[in-house]
């Protein structure tokens, strides 16, 4: 399927409707965009995927430490264009060679703020994945840099493109039929956890000095060049930066809410001991705005409190009301009256409406729609030099709030962070958390040195 039928196909099935057909068109045509992948795992290649589905792209560079996975992508993408890109496995070199027009940075969250700054100095607009960041100020670096130089910066929490949600913001939160809003509850229940694995010497594809890169470099597990990495906080920030990050987004876009007044967070390793990860498995974290909590709930053992068709149904948000509450998550909504009504709601794999039957053998593909939706977004706010739906900024705030929780638990505190001054308030052992520590040579970017 050429990327015109493929379009036109999305726009006649609903996936698109919240753009305009010649939107779409707009951004599939025009001059070849040159296109650099930095981070060739899974989300790398799924939002490369995404671009070049809905834009006249061409795949000039491909970066990966990983050899393995960079010959896969190699593989994939010269099999869909003429002339096969560049390689390489140091995303410094690549952006030295090259020009670029956008760059994807898939990477492993320790490793999203560096090569995004570069590639904004070089030119380039970015596609960066969630969280924006590892650390709080390698946020507020990737902001001043996006103004500095003037780029268009897409953060990959799809949701805020989803057509899904602004049926919701309609319907519900625009025409108050919710009500006054005063507790919003958002959840993880489940979520994989590395078990016990012996540390192995790094396979001889990977160039794992490089791949850790300014993280600390723990004994090697094969878990690590895959998704696993997601177990060590050396590399990210737990589920709350995860997948918090995804639902805590979507509440502050619904609610038009930005920074909170402080964040509290409890939690820690409580049932599943002995197991390589260093992830918390339970953890509470209270957001907390002028007469609205926001919370974040997560589970990794036990059941939910409430019945699960399908793993989606555990990751989510109640958005409570005085006149019901809403629950959305990753592929429905639906709206419980106070009086005790009917629900009532839409879920993206049923055709009939009906919320109960749901065909979830759908799921990627309904999903994906959504990332088409938000890669046209990224290529019409390229064309227009335009503020992306999920910029530089709102992808800052809530990456950097899930991180604030984190602090906040490891600290033992409630935390009130200015933003005008970078400081947590009152507290110089927490505002000192802010940066980590960089290993070796590599250089933490500093906000006003960018």
């Amino acid at each position: 399927m050429n990327r015109r039928t493929f379009i036109n196909s999305l726009a006649a099935a609903g996936a698109l409707s919240s753009l305009p057909l010649q939107s779409l068109r707009a951004v599939g045509s025009g001059p070849k965009i040159r296109v650099g992948l930095i981070g060739c795992g899974w989300f790398g290649n799924v939002d490369l995927a995404a671009l070049s589905r809905v834009g006249n792209v061409e795949v000039v560079s491909l970066c990966d430490p990983n050899q393995k996975h960079l010959q896969q992508t190699l593989d994939e993408v010269s099999g869909r264009q003429s002339k096969a890109p560049s390689t390489y496995a140091d995303f410094r070199k690549m952006l030295a060679a090259d020009q670029h027009d956008v760059v994807i940075v898939g990477t492993p969250d320790h490793w999203h703020a560096l090569p995004a700054i570069e590639a904004m100095k070089a030119g380039a607009d970015v596609y960066l994945e969630k969280p924006i960041s590892v650390d709080v100020m390698e946020g507020e670096a990737l902001v001043a840099a996006a103004r500095k130089y003037d780029r268009v910066v897409q953060v990959n929490l799809q949701r805020r493109s989803s057509p899904l949600y602004e049926e919701v913001r309609k319907k519900y939160l625009d025409t108050g039929k919710l009500g006054r809003i005063g507790t919003v509850e958002c959840f993880l229940y489940g979520g994989g956890r590395a078990r016990k694995i012996d540390s192995v010497q790094p396979p001889a594809h990977l160039d794992y000095d490089l791949w850790a890169g300014p993280a600390a470099k723990i004994p090697f597990v094969p878990p690590l060049e895959s998704k696993g990495w997601r177990n060590f906080m050396e590399y990210g920030n737990g589920k709350i930066g995860d997948m918090g990050v995804h639902i805590f987004d979507l509440v502050r876009h619904l609610l038009g809410i930005g920074w909170p007044i402080s964040v509290s967070s409890t939690g820690g390793i409580y049932m599943l001991k002995g197991g390589s990860a260093n992830i918390s498995d339970t953890q509470k974290t209270v957001f907390k705005y002028p007469d609205l909590d926001v919370t974040w709930e997560h589970r990794s053992w036990g059941a939910a409190p409430f019945p699960k068709r399908h793993w989606t149904d555990g990751w989510g948000a109640d958005i409570i009301g005085e006149k019901g509450t809403l629950r959305v998550t990753t592929l429905e909504y639906r709206f419980t009256p106070k009086d005790g009504g009917s629900p009532e709601g839409r879920h993206m794999l049923s055709k009939t409406n009906n919320l109960e039957n749901v065909d979830f053998g759908q799921f990627g593909h309904a999903f994906g729609q959504v990332d088409y939706v938000h890669a046209t977004n990224f290529l019409e706010a390229r064309q227009e030099r335009k503020r992306a739906v999920s910029n530089i900024e709102e992808g800052h705030i809530s990456s950097a709030c899930c991180i604030l929780g984190n602090v906040a638990l490891e600290v033992g505190r409630t935390l009130k962070y200015d933003p005008a001054t970078r400081t947590i308030i009152g507290d110089e052992e927490a505002t000192k958390k802010l940066a980590r520590p960089y290993r070796g040579d590599w250089e933490h970017p500093d906000p006003e040195k960018v």
